[in-house]
């Protein structure tokens, strides 16, 4: 699935089952939640958190998926098209960082 089929597939499983969009600012704040589910999967499997007793981080593709939908529903609210925005960002990093990286001894 292209980000486009997605971000389409998603607009319209809003208009089949979900009535309307959140507001953005809700939507914001969903994001936000997400992010942080993520975050306490990712910092209990790799940092130094454990789990409780019955959870295992087997949900972090889950969660990945969680913050992609409400990044597509933020962007489809707005009008922005994903793909050309990934395109513009990609550019604008190799433009700018197309030595930085290589030339940083910390990496």
């Amino acid at each position: 699935m292209t980000i486009e089929e997605a971000q389409q597939q998603v607009d319209q499983w809003i208009q089949t089952y979900g009535v309307r969009y959140f507001s953005e600012l809700t939507n914001m704040a969903i994001l936000t939640e997400e992010v942080g589910e993520l975050a306490r999967i990712i910092s209990r499997k790799y940092g130094d958190q454990s789990f409780k007793p019955g959870e295992n981080g087997d949900k972090m593709a889950d969660e990945m998926a969680d913050i992609l939908w409400v990044l597509i529903c933020l962007a489809n609210q707005t009008g922005v098209n994903l793909t050309e925005a990934l395109e513009q960002n990609i550019r604008k990093k190799t433009q700018r960082d197309s030595l930085r990286h290589l030339n940083n001894p910390k990496l």
